[in-house]
């Protein structure tokens, strides 16, 4: 019978109990998950309760109010709290999804759990370190490239063409869809993962790219493009309703049709 021990210090324990705010109107209790690497310690859960009457609706409303209120020391990534740079995701009661645009009372739950993006390292509390995901996304090369001679004003598309970018370009690069894939998990060492074949494919569908063969061939690898098996994890968590394994499914039929 297999034994498997975890790491030192892996096995997530019990924090800190902060008091109720002294108000007696409606109370939310957050436990959030607590890491720093200047701590020699267990990642541990520690448990608030916000002041609703003093708190915004959403989930990052009340991650800053903790902030400014409880305990300074919490750390979390923000910018746009619009839904647009994507910095705020993180995992909220076992979904991928942006603290800014998850409201609290969404979760029908008295208690709400947060935890930093699956299956990534830990820089601290709910900051995930996404250097290998960035460089996934940097190794698609999504810029435009072409060959012919530069125009002197624009490169025109037709109505119908850019239409075809619809469900790609909307991607704000936040991870929740890598991150929720079984198949990154286990190997987001050399498989490519949801969001960067999905940017992948808006450059390879946009008709002023002249680069479509490299591109495909950049991609056409059994780990880089196939480790997708269509668990369709990546659809329901990307916050922006897009769907990465119909992209992933576009790439697979592009290097089948060109070899026809």
């Amino acid at each position: 019978m297999a034994e498997f021990t975890l790491p030192k210090n892996s096995k997530v324990t019990e924090g800190k109990r902060w008091p109720r705010p002294m108000s007696t109107g409606k109370t939310t209790e957050f436990r959030i998950y607590r890491w720093s690497p200047d701590d020699d310690g267990n990642p541990r859960i520690d448990t608030y309760h916000v002041d609703r009457e003093d708190c915004g609706p959403m989930v990052l409303d009340a991650l800053i109010w903790i902030k400014n209120n409880i305990d300074p020391t919490l750390t979390f990534r923000r910018s746009c709290r619009e839904g647009v740079c994507g910095s705020c995701a993180m995992n909220i009661d076992g979904q991928n999804t942006l603290a800014c645009t998850r409201a609290i009372d969404d979760e029908k739950r008295d208690v709400v759990k947060i935890y930093p993006l699956p299956h990534q390292p830990v820089v601290k509390d709910l900051v995930p370190d996404l250097t290998n995901f960035y460089a996934q996304y940097a190794s698609i090369q999504p810029w435009l490239q072409t060959v012919s001679a530069t125009p002197e004003k624009e490169r025109p598309q037709s109505h119908e063409d850019r239409v075809k970018l619809d469900g790609l370009y909307e991607c704000i690069l936040c991870a929740c869809c890598s991150t929720s894939c079984p198949s990154y998990w286990w190997n987001s060492d050399r498989y490519l993962g949801p969001a960067a074949l999905l940017q992948a494919n808006r450059w390879i569908k946009d008709s002023r790219d002249e680069a479509t063969g490299a591109r495909l061939d950049n991609v056409e690898d059994p780990f880089r493009l196939y480790r997708c098996h269509t668990i369709m994890n990546c659809a329901k968590a990307c916050p922006k309703g897009l769907n990465p394994a119909k992209a992933i499914a576009e790439i697979k039929k592009n290097l089948v049709d060109r070899q026809l």
